[in-house]
């Protein structure tokens, strides 16, 4: 496949739960080697979304692209060559140790001509070291706290080796300084290793202190998207989340902060 196979893009999408239309007519398209936070009130449809990217839920009508090639005509085994997904919430056998959590990550890459291989367990060595848990990688997944679980989760999507990630909220119930550390790795891992990732988020002000790129969704639409700068600004704040607030410029990285009023 050539590099534009890792184009990602949605055309005209609408996902409907019964006769309930969650996406309507949504078009966008996700920039290549950028961490794209998808922020939105509850019930906009973020997760909806996510979920039809990945092919987790069928779509009414309308396309998404890998490249010029429609995602739910694939084969699964190509799709999962290029998208890793990870749900809200994900849930571990009880007992699963860290590396047998994060060695799923390679069973896309197994067949009947294709067993365990050395590629597998360095890709599995990898994944663990960057995500900084190696040195619990016989520990139970039970036994972690809410941080380095999902580090394990996220280690595991990383070992599946794709160029892109979808993650669907990550960080929530994370206390904040593990919600940080938990953006600054994949903010290292979208720069150092080149991987495009969309990541459904709520927390606003996290989210703009680390996206590359920015995209505001109300009632199933895309209401704006594009550089953190030009989306995250009161107009927009307002008119996707009725949220009247100030948006300010931090001193420290001169991204903006959301600061609610209290009148």
């Amino acid at each position: 496949m050539n590099a534009s196979s890792n184009d990602l893009t949605v055309r005209d999408v609408t996902v409907a739960y019964g006769q309930t239309e969650v996406v309507r007519k949504l078009s966008i398209d996700i920039p290549q080697h950028q961490l794209t936070a998808l922020v939105g009130p509850n019930g906009c449809g973020k997760s909806t979304l996510l979920k039809a990217i990945a092919r987790v839920l069928p779509i009414q009508s309308g396309q998404v692209l890998l490249g010029s090639a429609p995602v739910h005509t694939m084969p699964t085994r190509q799709v999962a060559s290029i998208l890793g997904f990870l749900p809200q919430g994900p849930i571990a056998p009880e007992g699963l140790s860290v590396r047998e959590l994060v060695a799923q990550g390679r069973f896309p890459h197994q067949s009947l001509m294709r067993q365990w291989s050395s590629a597998d367990a360095r890709a599995v060595d990898q994944a663990m070291a960057a995500t900084n848990i190696a040195d619990f990688a016989d520990r139970p997944i039970d036994h972690l706290s809410g941080g380095e679980r999902q580090r394990a989760w996220i280690a595991m999507v990383l070992a599946q080796d794709t160029p892109i990630l979808l993650l669907d909220e990550p960080t929530t119930f994370l206390d904040l300084k593990v919600q940080v550390d938990i953006m600054r790795l994949l903010q290292r891992i979208t720069h150092d290793a080149s991987k495009t990732i969309l990541i459904v988020m709520h927390e606003l002000n996290i989210a703009a202190a680390f996206a590359d790129h920015l995209i505001m969704m109300r009632a199933g639409r895309v209401r704006a998207s594009g550089d953190v700068l030009s989306v995250f600004t009161e107009r927009n704040l307002s008119a996707v989340f009725d949220l009247d607030a100030r948006v300010l410029t931090s001193p420290e990285n001169g991204r903006p902060v959301c600061i609610p009023s209290v009148a």
